[in-house]
């Protein structure tokens, strides 16, 4: 049995729980988590749903994703998350997500990585992850359009290619502002 801490909407824990699979209570909220792992030649790592998971069956993500469960915090499901799926040990301690995409039920953290992997060495989890690859943003896209990866908006997948390099939502920094402000 799985639990998730809920969340009022300013993402306040409200000391409430909620077993994966009941009903969510109106006006509460969880956290989900993504990980875009991208490699030095700018490629992400995505992986291939088991046919047999449900939501998405089959149909390729980004590289990880899951629900923070009770007694988690965002960037401790992110690596919990990483680790469960792929393998993977990364520290994200001091890191904050890249972006949170709010969503009718939550709070959707997205983490963005960059760090060379041999994907022969992963310890890929059977019940949730079939198989790996990297992929460049065209290869998403094209995966987008055959139907055969989760039908995130492009945009998305175009701003998380961008931020492997870059963060905050400015193209450059404010030139009337001092350096350290």
């Amino acid at each position: 049995m799985e639990l998730w801490d809920l969340y009022d909407i300013d993402r306040k824990l409200t000391g409430e729980t909620m077993v994966r699979g009941e009903k969510q209570p109106e006006d509460r909220y969880r956290i989900i988590v993504h990980i875009c792992l991208f490699n030095s030649k700018g490629e992400m790592l995505i992986q291939k749903r088991q046919p047999f998971k449900s939501g998405f069956s089959g149909m390729w993500d980004i590289t990880v994703g899951g629900s923070a469960i009770s007694g988690d915090d965002s960037r401790s499901a992110a690596m919990r998350e990483l680790q469960e799926e792929l393998g993977i040990d990364a520290d994200l301690t001091g890191q904050r997500p890249a972006l949170t995409v709010n969503f009718k039920l939550g709070f959707d953290d997205m983490y963005v990585i960059n760090k060379d992997v041999d994907i022969d060495t992963l310890c890929l989890q059977y019940e949730e992850v079939e198989k790996v690859r990297w992929a460049d943003k065209e290869e998403i896209f094209e995966m987008l359009e055959e139907g055969i990866f989760i039908p995130y908006h492009k945009s998305l997948i175009d701003l998380l290619f961008y931020m492997r390099d870059h963060s905050g939502a400015h193209t450059k920094a404010d030139p009337t502002l001092k350096k350290d402000q």
